[in-house]
């Protein structure tokens, strides 16, 4: 049961955190201004489209208490939107915070007692998690999307009209794909390390037994 606990926890530890790594890795979208032809299909220049991508990011931390200052237009219902991704970003900032200051005593513990099965059981539960997600946005990334916001706001602000709010125009869906890529590859990585370490100390402590 103790094991169980401690994998869960670990397991949000590192999907919370994955998130968070992607939500702050700003060369990402840098690199897709370029790639894919955010200035082309947006009309602004490179230098007003990283001042809004930024202005968005710094909005998104928790620390950050502030009002969103873009310097292109926004809705009363583009607003209203921005603020309730703030709302579920500093919720999963949080939760990062929280599942790694309960897992990291915990952790520490077990490795003492030399009891190492909590990750494998966390490598596990953390690469089912973005399989069963992964299958199904590889079969349709848009309709998946779609779904992800009605699920997530009861509301249709999300709904963006390029000529009330223009930001949409320099945040493509394949920009978001590629953002969900990346937490899918962090998170794969991170659970792979857990069971790579498991199977590494069993392995150990199976030699050290036999001599």
């Amino acid at each position: 049961m103790k094991n169980i606990l401690i994998s869960l926890c670990l397991a949000l530890f590192i999907i919370s955190a994955s998130v968070t790594i992607t939500l702050n890795f700003r060369p990402l979208y840098y690199h897709d201004i370029s790639s894919l032809k955010i200035e082309e299909t947006s009309g602004f220049s490179k230098k007003v489209i990283r001042e809004n991508y930024d202005a968005l990011i710094d909005y998104n931390q928790f620390f950050y208490s502030g009002k969103l200052k873009l310097t292109l237009p926004m809705s009363r219902e583009g607003k209203i939107h921005f603020e309730e991704v703030k709302t579920i970003f500093e919720a999963i900032q949080v939760i990062m915070v929280v599942s790694g200051l309960i897992s990291l005593p915990l952790v520490i513990r077990r490795f003492k007692e030399k009891e190492y099965r909590f990750l494998k059981l966390t490598g596990l539960i953390t690469i089912i998690v973005p399989a069963m997600l992964g299958f199904v946005v590889a079969l349709d990334f848009e309709s998946a999307f779609i779904t992800f916001h009605q699920i997530v706001f009861r509301n249709n602000y999300w709904v963006f009209d390029y000529r009330s709010d223009p930001v949409i125009n320099i945040l493509p869906e394949t920009f978001f794909m590629h953002c969900f890529i990346m937490i899918v590859i962090i998170v794969i990585t991170l659970a792979g390390l857990c069971l790579f370490y498991y199977y590494h100390k069993q392995k150990q402590i199976i030699n050290d037994t036999i001599e």
